[in-house]
């Protein structure tokens, strides 16, 4: 990789900030202190994660780990997204960051996350197919989406064709490969293993993971979270999936792709959501019918939830499911309860926590994601301030913290859950990403 680029601002122009900071005092009655958390996060946010290199793209790092996870830095990037078209120049970090993971995807598929240079990976012990750039080969289906996810958001916010390059289409064909390969992980050659560590953190079957049967859905051997499928296809990443097949055959629709590359999208985009909806959902004691976390094909359904992104919960962020589908809402209301193992209920907090971290710790993120994909703007609002309510005294979001005490919590420093804070705070505020 080149080296690192001098460069000018890395952030939001500071006039255009102080507007938009004012719209966010407006919407919230004139309350500082979610104006001044939102200003200044979005002033520290991305110029402290990120790096751009003499190649022209950026490198960002999630945060207190040296690394660049292909999902994290494309939700990293939202909120700045939101303002993108009003900042040519901000637009051009964001571009360098698309690149930087366009040319990841093609380097190997199915890492998810990558190092900066020569430094050795915490993970270059893993038992799978390391290469020298390359700092975790967990294979999660998500990784996958979110780039080219942010290539098409990059060309609805500001109208530029030349996002949909030869590097974008280089990894929409891999990725397309890999989707198709994993319907059926029996052909697949992806093993993973580690050793010494928590069962989560490791595949069973010599690598391969648990048995599954054909569903139409793609494999995945991890989450979102990096901890392990109980189930190897993962609802909400195959919903993921699916949105970004269908923005695949919008570009190729629009000239931007090969005709045919865009034909293979719309078949396998049809594949999976037959999947999803014939083996994705399950029905409760209640009677009532959900999406499932995952599932195995062979009659193995989880009912959970998971603060990470993609979740069941931010299935409309995905664009698989709009906010009022009544599919959408009967899974929300589960969800969003005791029935998810994963939801706490606390003094100082309610909402969705992980096995990832401590029980009855609650993300941030999740609730970020509650309040973009909730139909009452009072709710929306009220997330907000509750946010700023528990950050523990640091004034920034956390991974998570405990529903009881704020001021226990994991990551003293996660710049996804504070990009996910602006996103939310720019959506009360009126500006939000186009709707898919």
């Amino acid at each position: 990789m080149s080296e690192r680029a001098e460069t000018g601002r890395i952030g939001v122009d500071p006039t255009l900030l102080a507007r938009v900071t004012a719209e966010v005092a407006e919407a919230f009655d004139g309350d500082e202190r979610v104006a001044e958390t939102f200003s200044r996060i979005m002033t520290d946010n991305l110029a402290s994660v990120t790096e751009r290199l003499g190649d022209g793209t950026t490198f960002v790092l999630t945060g207190d780990i040296p690394a660049m996870w292909l999902r994290d830095s494309g939700a990293q990037v939202r909120p700045y997204l939101v303002l993108a078209a009003e900042d040519p120049a901000l637009t051009e970090v964001l571009v360098g960051v698309l690149r930087r993971q366009l040319e990841f995807i093609v380097l190997d598929p199915y890492a998810n996350a990558f190092k900066r240079g020569p430094e050795p990976s915490w993970h270059a012990d893993d038992e799978t197919e390391m290469g020298p750039q390359i700092w975790e080969r967990k294979y999660e289906i998500d990784s996958l989406c979110f780039p080219l996810d942010l290539g098409h958001l990059l060309w609805r916010v500001t109208g530029r064709t030349d996002v949909v390059d030869s590097r974008y289409a280089a990894a929409a064909e891999a990725t397309l490969a890999l989707w198709e390969l994993e319907q059926d992980h029996s052909r697949s050659t992806y093993r993973f293993q580690r050793r010494s560590c928590p069962p989560t953190d490791t595949l069973t079957s010599d690598g391969r993971g648990t048995p599954v049967g054909w569903t139409g859905m793609s494999w995945s051997a991890f989450r979102p979270s990096d901890d392990a499928c109980t189930h190897h296809y993962n609802v909400p990443g195959n919903m993921f999936a699916h949105a970004v097949l269908g923005r695949l055959e919008e570009l190729a629709a629009a000239g931007l792709l090969e005709e045919e590359l865009g034909r293979r999208a719309a078949a396998l985009r049809a594949q999976i959501g037959e999947g999803i909806e014939t083996h994705g959902r399950v029905t409760l004691a209640d009677g009532g019918e959900v999406y499932a976390y995952e599932v195995d094909g062979l009659g193995s359904q989880l009912v959970m939830d998971d603060a990470n992104m993609p979740s069941l919960l931010s299935a409309p962020l995905s664009g698989y499911l709009a906010p009022d589908d009544p599919r959408y809402l009967a899974t929300r209301e589960v969800l969003l309860s005791e029935r998810n193992p994963y939801y706490y209920a606390g003094s100082a907090a309610r909402g969705i926590g992980s096995p990832h971290t401590p029980e009855r710790y609650v993300w941030p993120i999740a609730l970020a994601v509650q309040g973009l994909t909730s139909l009452d703007e009072e709710e929306k609002r009220r997330i907000v301030r509750l946010l700023c309510d528990t950050t523990g005294g640091t004034g920034l979001m956390h991974e998570g913290f405990d529903c009881d005490d704020p001021s226990r919590f994991t990551r003293e420093w996660f710049s996804w859950a504070n990009a996910m804070f602006c996103e939310l705070v720019l959506d009360v505020s009126g500006r939000r990403l186009p709707s898919r």
